[in-house]
């Protein structure tokens, strides 16, 4: 592929400092640049080198990972992903970390089965690409840009249902959300523009397990309709938006009248857990013409085959400019099978959906 994208680790642990190195180094796009234990020591290794990409922890000695971030971004910005171990507080402290800038957020890689450390080296290395493009130093039109074929369809979670007949249209119409990279911040503005009784929505937002959970407590505390992390059997109505938990598949289904979703475990599907592709897919299955779908900003293909399902059931479907996008890749491959009623800026979303909808 040419030059590989160059990364900076920097985390107070020697151990997640080893396990990020050997995580990524093991994938052909990255060379490890170098590594530091503190701010401190990796302003020091930047006056040699600057990194394309910092993965950058956010609880260390002598300098946090946020006061880091603001000086990275007022001074000399760089790609970050925010590396954060499992726990409330640091879930709070990562979303700060997104609103200064932050392109991404993973979370430390541990010891742990064969399929969990390969998962993990997907994610890891997908976000670390994804932020590389977000366009914060470098063009869409970059050598790097590259299709990584999905691991699984949404096949390994829903069956295709081939020949199964689109529902009627009814009264209430259902919104649908996939987004990536990006896509924490996209979200906030599609969401604070919705009135209090807006049409029930179900959003897939690629995250780590339990940073939903703060992300969905803090949309709710922005916006006029309630906000919250899906859970099993959870109703979709009026005022209420559910976002798919971290590391669950969430699917939309009906039961006679009632809308509700189910959050399952499975494979990764589109090299993503939970995967816009199931849920548009569910859509398109339980839903037909009564759903709504968006599709937003974000690095790979997820999403595009479930739209090009709902599309076929007779779903109005939307997607995100390039120009309001961080990464034009899920909405591009999206319109590119043609599967995209209107394309429109972030801005636009909500209104337009809204139109469609009454």
């Amino acid at each position: 592929m040419g030059k590989k994208i160059e990364v900076l680790i920097v985390d107070d642990s020697a151990v997640v400092r080893e396990s990020l190195s050997s995580v990524i180094s093991s994938d052909s796009r990255f060379h490890i640049m170098a590594t530091a234990r503190d701010p401190i020591a990796a302003m020091e290794k930047m006056k040699i080198q600057i990194p394309d990409v910092i993965t950058l922890d956010v609880e260390m000695p002598r300098m946090d990972g946020l006061t880091f971030l603001q000086k990275i971004m007022s001074n000399h910005p760089i790609p970050v992903v925010i590396c954060s171990s499992l726990t409330e507080a640091n879930s709070e402290t990562a979303l700060k970390a997104l609103e200064y800038g932050a392109v991404e957020i993973i979370t430390k890689p541990k010891l742990a089965t064969r399929r969990f450390l390969e998962e993990s080296k997907i994610s890891i290395c997908d976000a670390l690409e994804a932020a590389f493009l977000s366009g914060i130093r470098i063009k869409s039109g970059s050598s790097f840009l590259t299709k990584v074929p999905p691991k699984y369809s949404a096949d390994v979670v829903l069956s295709s249902g081939a020949g199964v007949k689109a529902m009627i249209r009814t009264t209430e119409k259902v919104i649908v959300v996939g987004a990536s990279t990006g896509g924490t911040e996209a979200l906030r503005v599609f969401l604070e523009a919705l009135p209090i009784d807006a049409p029930g929505m179900v959003i897939v937002q690629h995250m780590p397990e339990h940073f939903t959970t703060a992300f969905s407590k803090r949309l709710d505390a922005l916006c006029k309709v309630t906000v919250k992390e899906a859970e099993d059997n959870d109703t979709v109505i009026r005022g209420r938006v559910l976002i798919a938990p971290g590391n669950y598949h969430t699917l939309l289904k009906r039961s006679g009248a009632r809308y509700y979703v189910e959050v399952k475990k499975g494979p990764l599907v589109s090299r993503h857990r939970p995967s816009v592709d199931v849920l548009f897919r569910s859509a398109a299955r339980y839903a037909g013409s009564n759903t709504v779908g968006i599709i937003m900003t974000g690095m790979g293909d997820d999403g595009a085959a479930g739209m090009k399902e709902m599309k076929e059931a007779g779903a109005d479907t939307f997607a995100q400019d390039e120009a309001s996008c961080v990464v034009f890749g899920m909405p591009k491959e999206a319109i590119k099978l043609g599967t995209v009623d209107h394309v429109l800026p972030l801005t636009q979303l909500a209104p337009a959906a809204l139109h469609l909808c009454k």
